[in-house]
């Protein structure tokens, strides 16, 4: 199976190298940014190119990863690729793709960086296509790189995209919003590392309602009112600290 990948960020990087793990030949890799194009396709023993006019016409699959609101624009100059279409979006719909003949969704549900490594092997992919025939190709893909292969429509997959906004990228962002709290009074993020993998480690094994804890679920009023007595200086954090908490007591 040959492979072409259009994008070169963080999603890419790791799929590349994923890909070339399972000995798949990536025959090439464009970005927008040449260099970027250049960096990704000497890690993975692939053609670097500058312009989709010259992509592999004799690839089996071109995978689309590039920053939603591009993919569109990316899949019309792709329309005369004969082989497989399809793009790595937890958010956009399939029909995106619908001017190629055979198209789908190969969406890995992670959270990537380009330097921290991780096994794909664990990473669930989440496939869809227009037809059967396409879809057994991602799903025999799809199965050279991850233990877990889910086939999934749009409309649940935008659900599952969204579930994943809240329980990575607004969790990041909680992480954020402690460190500013402890930088603030001259304390160090580092002291709270071990309650942030334990707090990650429990949910692995049952589900987050059942093992939710702190103030609000206690309903200890006096410890938030402290704690919004704390926040006084810093309105945004205050808002959320209340709408979080209200949050947590209605799931008593």
């Amino acid at each position: 199976m040959k492979v072409v990948i259009v994008g070169a960020g963080n999603v890419a990087t790791h799929l590349a190298k994923a890909l070339l793990a399972a000995n798949v030949q990536i025959a090439q890799v464009w970005s927008y940014h040449y260099a970027n194009a250049k960096l990704l396709a000497d890690q993975v023993h692939a053609t670097a190119i500058e312009n989709l006019a010259v992509l592999d016409k004799t690839a089996d699959i071109c995978l689309i990863s590039v920053k939603d609101d591009a993919i569109a624009e990316i899949a019309q100059q792709l329309i005369d690729f004969k082989g497989v279409i399809a793009h790595t979006s937890g958010s956009v719909n399939i029909d995106v793709l619908s001017g190629s003949a055979n198209y789908g969704v190969f969406y890995p549900l992670q959270t990537f960086s380009k330097d921290k490594e991780l096994s794909f092997s664990t990473v669930p992919l989440c496939i869809e296509a227009n037809n059967d025939i396409t879809l057994q190709l991602l799903k025999k893909l799809a199965n050279q790189l991850s233990n877990r292969v889910v086939e999934i429509d749009s409309e649940k997959r935008k659900i599952l995209h969204l579930a994943a906004v809240f329980a990575c990228n607004f969790t990041n962002h909680f992480y954020a919003l402690a460190e500013e709290v402890l930088t603030a009074h001259q304390l160090e993020f580092d002291i709270l590392r071990p309650l942030i993998t334990e707090t990650a480690a429990k949910v692995q094994q049952s589900l987050p309602l059942t093992v939710q804890t702190g103030p609000a679920i206690r309903n200890d009023e006096q410890t938030l009112k402290k704690h919004e007595e704390l926040l006084l200086q810093q309105p945004q954090l205050l808002e959320i600290y209340k709408i979080v908490s209200e949050s947590i007591k209605k799931t008593r």
